[in-house]
């Protein structure tokens, strides 16, 4: 295998496995009905979108940047979630 084709396999998998974790997560809101859960899953939506963008190459490497901004997003959405969560929590109890 060349390095390009190997490079394009591997975010492939990566693809999968974000995919995978987003329908876990979303089976996980569909059984608790727990926001946590289906904010996670989004998340993971866009990391899975990332690396299936950048193994396609339909972001130019010189707009690198762009692509950055997926995961950027999607890590704002687990911390915003994370802190949403312990935050609800405290006002319950």
């Amino acid at each position: 295998m060349s390095a390009p084709i190997l490079t394009t396999f591997l975010y492939g998998a990566n693809t999968f496995g974000y995919f995978l974790g987003a329908m876990f997560f979303l089976h996980g809101f569909r059984r608790t009905r727990d926001t946590l859960f289906l904010i996670f899953s989004a998340a993971f939506a866009l990391f899975s979108i990332n690396e299936a963008a950048t193994a396609l190459r339909l972001i130019p490497e010189p707009q690198q940047s762009l692509a950055f901004l997926l995961r950027l997003a999607g890590f704002t959405l687990l911390i915003v979630a994370i802190i949403w969560k312990n935050v609800t929590a405290n006002r319950a109890g």
